[in-house]
């Protein structure tokens, strides 16, 4: 079985543009442009986000998520995503796992994160992990294609 770490990396580390290009693929296969709340790569370099990147021991990026702090002490998951060829090994829960530890070290009291209804894997993921379906917040208000979900941390 492939080993992977995860660190937090900046964010045009390499394959982490591939791997956002992958996710916008994905995500734009399963719901209109309109529904799709991506960050792009300049969003995250900005002040108050962390990138975590998931490798393997040839240093291949297999996968990523960003945590994104708000000014009101919450935080927000965005760009969960993992390389088809890499699902099913646990590197999900671990991208989960770290950005949870640094949510917690900066002090942030709830995570919240939005996914869409066709995001099984996700979803099942995200209630494993104690996370429990909100009403849809911010940009997400009104949107059919957004489930959201927060855990207390």
């Amino acid at each position: 079985m492939t080993t992977t770490r995860v660190s937090a990396e900046p964010a045009r580390s390499p394959g982490v543009a591939e791997l956002l290009r992958m996710s916008d693929e994905f995500t734009f296969a399963l719901y209109p442009a309109e529904s799709c709340y991506l960050l792009d790569i300049s969003e995250l370099e900005r002040p108050g986000v962390t990138v975590f990147v998931g490798r393997d021991e040839d240093g291949s990026a297999l996968g990523m998520a960003a945590l994104v702090r708000k000014t009101d002490g919450s935080a927000e998951l965005k760009r969960m995503f993992v390389h088809e060829a890499a699902r099913g090994r646990g590197l999900a829960g671990s991208l989960l796992g770290a950005v949870e530890a640094e949510a917690s070290r900066a002090g942030v009291a709830t995570l919240q994160l939005e996914t869409g209804p066709l995001q099984h894997a996700a979803i099942a993921l995200y209630e494993s992990r104690g996370y429990a379906r909100i009403p849809n917040f911010g940009e997400y208000v009104g949107d059919p294609h957004s489930v959201c979900y927060a855990k207390a941390l």
